[in-house]
């Protein structure tokens, strides 16, 4: 289900957002161009993909040079994304807000938005972008193209391939 509110929130809805951030339920929130995505909690099986993601990423990005995170801004106040794990080089300073990452890590949860933030990572200057379906048990690995992501066998940065990747996880049931 999708709501929109148009013109100026209601406080009802200013009040809700409150909430949502006193208790930390707005880890997943977006503004996109302005507009607030509300962002539910991720499905149970996204949380253990994420962990074996960890297990599994972590020296290789380390070998590459890049530094991991969790959940972050990707862009700026006014328009950013959420991936679920970002890459970035090893001297990158933490911030509130990245302008970019090497590569994100989106974990598909039913209903979720992550194929739709394709075209912002382009224009942000990701260099990879890596899709994960638990429910489907997939690896979807993209690379910047000429004009957008193109559909890759796996990652150029990593030295991994999206089969492999695969074949590690240990897919919840």
């Amino acid at each position: 289900m999708r709501t929109v509110l148009v013109g100026q929130p209601p406080v009802e809805f200013e009040n809700l957002l409150g909430r949502r951030r006193a208790l930390g339920q707005d880890l997943f929130d977006e503004v996109w161009e302005g507009e607030y995505h509300v962002v539910p909690a991720p499905h149970g099986r996204h949380g253990q993909v994420e962990y074996e993601l960890v297990a599994i990423l972590r020296p290789l990005a380390a070998r590459a040079g890049l530094r991991g995170s969790g959940p972050c801004n990707i862009g700026g106040p006014d328009n950013y994304r959420v991936p679920d794990q970002a890459y970035f080089l090893a001297d990158a300073q933490p911030h509130t807000f990245y302008a970019s990452a090497e590569i994100v890590v989106e974990i598909v949860s039913p209903g979720d938005e992550s194929r739709m933030k394709y075209d912002f990572y382009f224009r942000a200057g990701v260099k990879e972008v890596v899709i994960v379906d638990p429910q489907l048990q997939s690896v979807e690995w993209f690379t910047r193209g000429d004009s957008g992501f193109t559909a890759a066998k796996g990652s150029e940065l990593l030295g991994l391939s999206a089969d492999e990747l695969r074949t590690q996880i240990a897919w919840p049931r």
